[in-house]
């Protein structure tokens, strides 16, 4: 009897040294004469428990956390079970709380499926949305997205279906769709656990959008950190294209699509969307002044769709169950699920998706079991280095769009990067305007010059040069930058700046409500 293992490929297992233990569990099987069957799955987000092996039995998948290859003998000899590895055994996976408790809509298949097999995506729900498609002219698709409440979940949280819309309403010899998976914020990974984990649902996403704009050619600009989302992905283009599910007359229909994979520059920049298209174009990766926005005139002055990674892997539930399904999850206008990272100093870092409402109490201890240091969880940054910090005062906050906008803080790509009391938030403060004055791409004075001023004026106040003018400087220097700069990094590095001054002037030696009274 032939015994199914699943091992994850995701970067962060093999980081972890799951190819090391995939190939001792191959070879310890064969040498003990043990039929095994390995599957190379995606993460399922328990990066705290990576390498996680898990072993198809009668009543689910048990699972071994932080597998090693010292333990391979032991669980081979014992034919996978618990009498094995006891001490590692975290039972079925599936019951698993961390699990459990979640929504998981966009990360349904990550650690269920074989990323490169589109018989188990198929198998489970994959292409349902497409399928749907078919049937359906532009418009009403386009529709049904609107009705769905998704908005973008690379940062922005534009409504999806209006920026589809204006796509759609522009008459163009050429439309294209562009998948924007340069994630480069700090503590964000859920774009790369798709592209390595369940890459069909971004490839899926991807056609409906071209269906609902009638565009005919995809990229996918891709971070050149990610060497494991490109080989898996790339394998599941041709995958596709095999099956007729890319490529000319999809399914037998009339329309076409492509997609194309681009490594990226390497740039923070290029994240940002006109930035990103300059370097798809092959040129230097500069911020356009908008207008024109890109659904006008974006790739190579052709009508544009530019959405995340997740925002494209949220469509395909939608157009399979319907924009009013969708919007049962979350609250207000942000509605669906989010897959939050839970990264830095945190005892369970890893994914969870859960839909809008939940808060950070519920994420940082519920789910993160608070700190791996064990002391108190001081602050959090949510939403990249632009992102604001938030202090343990606030922690009951709903994540909401509008509930942290009106907080002064954004969700961001859900990255959540945790501190305990130990930090100093000076430094962090500082560290916001070097890392502007290093990725800016120089095209506004604001960004450019006024980060490195930053800089040296937070010197000066942590060198006790004349604190209470230098605090003054730093808040006219901050609201110059948000209200001058060409694009969000130059507009948004004042978040973590002033939201460290306000909430922790202690650590500046200013006093409290000295200055940053509209922070």
């Amino acid at each position: 009897m032939t015994t199914k293992i699943y091992i994850p490929r995701d970067s962060s297992a093999i980081g972890l040294g799951a190819d090391v233990v995939a190939d001792q569990v191959s070879r310890v099987s064969h040498s003990m004469k043990q039929e095994v069957e390995i599957v190379r799955n995606g993460s399922r987000g328990l990066i705290w428990m990576e390498p996680l092996l898990e072993v198809e039995t009668e009543s689910g998948r048990s699972g071994f956390a932080n597998v090693n290859s010292a333990d391979v003998e032991d669980l081979v000899k014992a034919n996978f079970t618990e009498a094995g590895l006891r001490a590692k055994s975290v039972g079925i996976v599936d019951e698993i709380p961390y699990l459990k408790n979640q929504e998981r809509l966009c990360f349904a298949r990550n650690g269920i499926t074989d990323p490169i097999s589109i018989e188990d995506y198929i198998e489970n729900e994959g292409f349902k949305g497409l399928r749907s498609t078919l049937d359906l002219d532009a418009r009403s698709i386009v529709d049904i997205v609107t009705d769905s409440g998704l908005r973008g979940r690379g940062g922005a949280a534009f409504p999806t279906g209006i920026k589809w819309n204006t796509v759609l309403n522009c008459q163009a010899d050429q439309k294209y769709i562009v998948c924007n998976a340069d994630e480069g914020d700090s503590g964000t990974f859920s774009d790369r656990m798709t592209m390595e984990g369940d890459p069909f649902a971004l490839i899926e996403g991807m056609t409906i959008a071209a269906f609902a704009v009638h565009a005919t050619k995809g990229y996918v600009y891709l971070r050149s950190e990610y060497p494991h989302a490109e080989e898996v992905f790339n394998a599941a283009l041709d995958v596709a294209r095999d099956k007729g599910y890319l490529g000319k007359n999809i399914r037998g229909g009339e329309r076409s699509f492509d997609i194309e994979l681009r490594r990226a520059a390497g740039a923070y920049i290029c994240g940002e969307e006109t930035s990103l298209l300059e370097s798809l174009e092959g040129k230097r990766g500069l911020v356009r002044a908008k207008p024109p926005l890109p659904a006008i005139s974006g790739l190579f002055g052709k009508p544009t769709v530019v959405n995340n990674v997740i925002t494209f892997s949220s469509v395909p539930f939608i157009l399979a169950n319907g924009g009013s399904a969708y919007k049962n999850y979350g609250m207000g206008r942000s509605t669906g699920t989010l897959p939050i990272q839970l990264a830095g100093n945190i005892k369970q870092g890893g994914l969870v998706e859960k839909a809008f409402g939940v808060t950070l109490n519920e994420l940082l201890y519920d789910f993160g079991g608070g700190s791996a240091s064990g002391k108190p969880i001081r602050t959090v940054q949510i939403g990249g280095p632009l992102g604001a910090y938030i202090p343990e005062k606030d922690f009951d906050l709903k994540l909401d769009y509008e509930t942290f906008a009106a907080a002064g803080a954004m969700i961001g790509h859900g990255g959540i990067v945790v501190f305990d009391e130990t930090v100093n938030m000076a430094s962090m403060a500082r560290f916001a305007m070097e890392f502007c004055a290093i990725e800016s791409c120089g095209k506004c004075t604001p960004c450019r010059i006024g980060s490195t001023r930053g800089m040296e004026t937070i010197d000066k106040i942590l060198s006790g040069e004349d604190r209470s003018a230098n605090a003054e400087l730093i808040e006219t220097l901050c609201d110059t930058m948000l209200h001058g700069s060409l694009c969000a990094l130059g507009g948004m590095i004042p978040f973590p700046v002033m939201s460290a001054i306000k909430h922790f002037p202690e650590d500046f030696c200013l006093e409290p409500h000295a200055t940053m009274a509209a922070a």
